[in-house]
């Protein structure tokens, strides 16, 4: 049997004082409540920015090594971190084993709660061995509670190979007994449902995510200017966006920028350096290859 532990001094299991009347208010009241509170989320995403960088290098050196990144979690976190991952490769173009998602109780946990599966820490390490973690991964443990067992077993076995470690949680790093190379700490605070991390904890965790992976992208090249040039386009909607990206970089009108797109196998980037560089599909690639990822060079610019 589980060993239950009281969490009542963990922070995100505070009771809220704002909202102890919360179920005797208007819909429109409620509303305007959680807003107000969401509201405050990213002013503690804010104060873990320094921690956010840090980790960010940490996956950034570990992708110009051959590493990749794996978020490990359960529930809400571990669903968040699946999330982020998937939407990598449509992004940017980059191999789906480069950031991948492990969530207590596997993929039927991301529809249902699998009664049990984040209270076990050697789930945790077996779910890391049978992903083929490695010393040159990164494993970001997320658990905005702090305690979620599965995540610290996880965590613990990352560090017993050598891998780099960071720990997400929105509990203060002082209440917890693990160790980790970077903790990211954002503090938002006691839910107004007491407990129901999927709110504002939830909401910081997606922020975060999200600016680490992106940060990251844009640091290998995957950007450049503002301009999302390093996708593929598999839809109507991805098409439409690369082709306009094309003729606002290269000064083709859309029927010839589209055609540039196609040329290129509808690959945005490819088609930008054919286009500047007068080369073909093969030279392309070669020159994308040799300049790191990054087309700067095409206009006649130094590289990031």
């Amino acid at each position: 049997m589980t060993k239950i532990q009281n969490r009542a001094h963990i922070l995100t299991e505070k009771i809220n004082p704002k909202s102890q009347l919360i179920d005797t208010l208007t819909t429109a009241q409620i509303v305007r409540l959680i807003n107000e509170e969401d509201a405050t989320v990213p002013l503690a995403v804010r104060e873990a920015i320094p921690h956010i960088s840090a980790a960010t290098e940490l996956i950034i050196e570990a992708f110009k090594n051959g590493g990749r990144l794996r978020y490990i979690g359960a529930g809400t976190s571990g669903r968040l971190g699946v999330l982020d991952a998937s939407e990598c490769p449509p992004t940017f173009s980059v191999n789906p084993d480069l950031v991948q998602g492990i969530i207590a109780g596997g993929w039927v946990a991301l529809r249902q709660a699998v009664e049990g599966a984040e209270d076990n820490p050697e789930f945790g390490a077996e779910d890391c061995r049978a992903a083929g973690l490695t010393a040159r991964d990164v494993l970001m443990g997320i658990a905005t509670g702090g305690t979620t067992p599965y995540v610290h077993g996880a965590i613990r076995y990352a560090r017993s190979i050598g891998a780099r470690t960071i720990f997400f949680t929105c509990t203060p790093k002082k209440d917890l007994d693990l160790e980790a190379d970077v903790f990211i700490e954002v503090l938002v605070g006691p839910e107004l449902i007491t407990g129901s991390t999927r709110m504002k904890a939830g909401t910081a965790t997606k922020m975060v995510l999200n600016m680490i992976t992106t940060t990251a992208m844009i640091r290998l090249g995957k950007v450049y200017r503002n301009y999302m040039v390093d996708h593929q386009a598999i839809n109507a909607k991805l098409v439409d966006r690369g082709t306009r990206i094309i003729s606002e970089l290269t000064g083709l009108n859309y029927e010839e920028a589209y055609q540039a797109l196609l040329a290129s196998d509808k690959h945005v980037k490819e088609a930008i350096v054919m286009v500047k560089q007068h080369v073909t599909l093969p030279q392309a690639r070669e020159l994308i290859k040799e300049h790191n990822g990054f087309i700067r060079f095409a206009f006649g610019e130094n590289e990031s």
